[in-house]
């Protein structure tokens, strides 16, 4: 069996170690004569690994017992959390604010916009110079640009955008925005691909199917005091506190789905943790951008250089038609998932925790001679 070079923006690439594992431990895991995926998520047999999952996530996010923050696993993805998070804290008569700067920030306004209408709450989109026209998607902003409501009951940011290839926080000259209300930040992209202060925050979240498993689990790391004002009077299947009371366990949960998470996060914390894959992750990403910047414009990346993303590489070659023809040779290359998001077009390579350095370094070289043959 060959496997091919998996540059998709997600689902994406898993670790060959993690596969491998569930492989060896399909049938029989951990000597109980059944899958994992055939256990009751009351026995001691799951419960174990969930508890292994949730533990790894702490000690990756260098949480301690002292940090009163609930790590929480919910089925679904972060679109979902798009609309609950809403449902969790906006009430009747309270705002919160919205910074987009492309697609998913786009889409998380208009989720709380929806519910907040229910509830004769409002979510307000917080303006800034690059919020539209020509300027949408090519930069994130900066902290001196936003201003925040002083009742806002939470400022949501998007820390990473896979369409556009924007990513904030990489370096001291374009820093996360720090608010002083509660600050929730959708990481779906970039969670656990670099260091961050997870203190920073009320409540983070991503799905998992980029960075730390498949598809069907998303992850909520909430301040228990930020928990504590949320509602009580909305159903509690979609309640967070519910999910954090019971250790994620109100319900049945996407239970293979968290024991691959387990997988994923164990396959990490061996390689060294956060500190060491944001290495890899940034020079994965310096491969694929000098790349584009040494081709004398054969490839252009329309994202202004503080704000390229680590995670997701966008680019252009001068026409449709070049496109299609380094797609092509991609493709023979043993590579997938180069094509861009279909609301921008060009390229885009997804450089996930688990895509190797040396995938990074084969797209480059093929990048380079491609260029060289058809420029």
């Amino acid at each position: 069996m060959t496997r091919v070079m998996n540059f998709s923006a997600g689902p994406a690439a898993l670790p060959e170690e993690a596969l491998l594992r569930a492989r060896d431990e399909l049938l029989d895991w951990n000597g109980t004569g059944m899958s994992v995926m055939e256990q009751s998520h009351r026995g001691k047999a799951y419960e174990k690994v969930h508890q292994e999952a949730h533990d790894l996530l702490r000690k990756l996010l260098g949480l301690t017992a002292d940090d009163k923050r609930s790590v929480i696993f919910l089925q679904g993805g972060a679109t979902q959390v798009f609309a609950t998070l809403a449902m969790n804290f906006l009430r009747a008569g309270t705002s919160a604010d919205y910074v987009s700067a492309g697609a998913w920030g786009d889409k998380a306004l208009v989720e709380a916009k929806s519910y907040a209408a229910m509830v004769g709450a409002s979510a307000r989109e917080v303006r800034w110079e690059g919020a539209e026209g020509a300027g949408k998607g090519t930069r994130m902003p900066h902290p001196r640009e936003l201003v925040f409501a002083e009742d806002a009951v939470f400022v949501h940011t998007t820390s990473n955008e896979t369409i556009h290839g924007t990513q904030v926080g990489l370096s001291e000259s374009l820093p996360f925005a720090d608010p002083k209300q509660p600050h929730v930040c959708d990481m779906s992209s970039d969670f656990l691909g670099r260091v961050i202060d997870p203190r920073k925050f009320s409540l983070l979240y991503a799905g998992a199917q980029k960075n730390i498993g498949p598809s069907g689990v998303v992850v909520l790391v909430v301040d228990d005091a930020f928990l504590e004002a949320s509602c009580d009077d909305i159903p509690s299947i979609f309640r967070y506190a519910t999910h954090a009371k019971n250790g994620s366990l109100y319900n049945t949960p996407p239970t293979f789905a968290i024991y691959l998470v387990r997988n994923v996060l164990a396959w990490l914390d061996a390689k060294g943790g956060v500190p060491a894959i944001e290495k890899d992750n940034r020079a994965k990403a310096k491969l694929v951008y000098d790349a584009i910047d040494e081709s004398g414009g054969f490839y252009t990346c329309p994202v202004e250089a503080e704000s390229r993303s680590i995670m997701n590489v966008v680019f252009r070659l001068p026409s449709e038609a070049h496109e299609a023809k380094f797609l092509a040779a991609s493709e023979q290359a043993g590579m997938v998932g180069l094509k861009g998001h279909r609301s921008v077009g060009g390229m885009r390579a997804s450089l996930y925790n688990a895509v190797s350095v040396a995938h990074a370094k084969a797209l480059a070289d093929l990048m380079r001679e491609h260029a060289r043959t058809s420029g």
